[in-house]
């Protein structure tokens, strides 16, 4: 094992990236992870997407034993810090690979991430989502897209034999997700080889969801999908990289009800005074969609949902954010992050922060980041009348992946 001297100092999330593949059906010479994409290993590209991914994070990189210190070069080109960064060998079989990747993940992590190289263009906002939908959901979390071709069931002769209703299925990406200690003891327990780590988690008795996938987050596996991947990034051909990212603003304001129970940000707060509204008051969701639907030009919570819609009487955040999203997912577009800033003399957002965020970002599927302030005894909010949140989004269109001839 090469190790860039980590410390092991504390890595909420450790990620272990694949890299020990051979490569044959690529045809390029060397081990497929180490093959160029537009000038520049694929295991390059692939850890620079790490790189932005929200807080501290320990990269373990499992590749051939005679590239142990060309990759350890590659991840610190790649703009890794040297002390949170290890390489060691990897197995016979991508299972070994894995394996032996958790045998140097930081112990303190509370979620590992299990990647292929080969998907060299995954951006880190689909890291992001993953790590918080495990943190929120505790099962095995895989990034996936829906089919969207017909699947045909078909004999060795090639005569189709009927066809597959592709409503059930979806195509599995990386990196996929784990709580840390149960992906060990699956790996300790589970016999036999499964084609990725979250069947192997599943034979082990764990739940395993899936969130929203990338198109960029393809597999490189043979020449045509290296050429695929060398014009996104070139973005001269007839795929390229998504456009620049849209941002909007959310407010939304609501008063005190003693009569009602409190929602706020999708959660419950029993004891605490309630808000008053249509719905169940809750100004974080709320603005939470505002902002959505600002940054994708949709309008805004109220022409969109309306105020006297039945179905929404006394209807939690949950709702509209869930409904919200499915009109970005409509108009091609995917969420990058939320920040709120909630204005309020109670409750403590404090004291439940970790959890707003947590249950927020499973929602929105990307990281959302909640703030709290007063407003010094000045106005509506400073005279304990009621509550304000501000949110901020971010978010970028998703860009349509034609098929590749051949």
């Amino acid at each position: 094992m090469v190790d860039t001297r980590a410390r092991q100092s504390r890595h909420p999330v450790s990620v272990i990236v694949v890299a020990a593949g051979s490569g044959t059906r690529l045809g390029a010479g060397v081990p497929k992870a180490f093959a160029e994409v537009a000038g520049e290993p694929m295991l390059t590209r692939a850890l620079r997407a790490i790189t932005g991914m929200r807080g501290e994070v320990r990269t373990v990189v499992v590749v051939p034993t005679q590239l142990l210190q060309t990759a350890a070069d590659i991840a610190l080109r790649a703009g890794l810090d040297r002390d949170s960064v290890a390489v060691v060998e990897g197995g016979a079989t991508r299972q070994a690979s894995v394996a032996a990747g958790l045998s140097a993940v930081d112990p303190a992590s509370d979620v590992v991430l299990v990647h292929d190289a080969a998907r060299a263009l995954t951006p880190a906002v689909v890291f992001d989502r993953v790590v918080a939908e495990v943190r929120a959901s505790g099962a095995g979390v895989v990034p996936a897209l829906p089919v969207i071709d017909t699947i045909k069931r078909v004999d060795s002769g090639g005569s189709v034999l009927g066809q597959v209703d592709r409503s059930q299925l979806a195509a599995a990406q990386t990196p996929q997700g784990f709580p840390l200690m149960p992906l060990i003891e699956a790996y300790s327990t589970v016999d036999g080889e499964h084609t990725d780590d979250a069947s192997l988690f599943a034979a082990a008795g764990r739940p395993v969801r899936t969130v929203q996938g990338d198109a960029l987050a393809f597999k490189i596996t043979t020449p045509a999908d290296l050429a695929r991947a060398e014009r996104v990034v070139a973005g001269n051909g007839e795929e390229r990289m998504p456009e620049l990212p849209r941002t909007g603003v959310g407010i939304d304001v609501h008063a005190y009800d003693e009569a009602a129970p409190l929602w706020l940000g999708a959660l419950h707060w029993p004891g605490e005074v309630g808000l008053a509204g249509h719905s169940d008051g809750d100004a974080i969701s709320h603005a939470i969609c505002d902002a959505l639907l600002s940054a994708a030009s949709l309008g805004d919570l109220g022409s969109v949902f309306g105020t006297s819609d039945p179905a929404l009487v006394g209807a939690h955040g949950d709702v509209f954010i869930g409904r919200t999203i499915a009109l970005l997912a409509d108009a091609g577009f995917r969420v990058g992050n939320v920040a709120v800033q909630v204005v309020a003399r109670h409750p403590r957002v404090g004291s439940r922060r970790e959890e707003l965020q947590a249950r927020l970002g499973a929602l929105v599927g990307a990281p959302v980041s909640v703030s709290a302030t007063t407003s010094d005894g000045l106005g509506f909010t400073g005279r304990g009348e009621g509550v304000t949140a501000v949110a901020t989004a971010l978010i970028v269109r998703v860009p349509a992946v034609p098929a590749v001839p051949g």
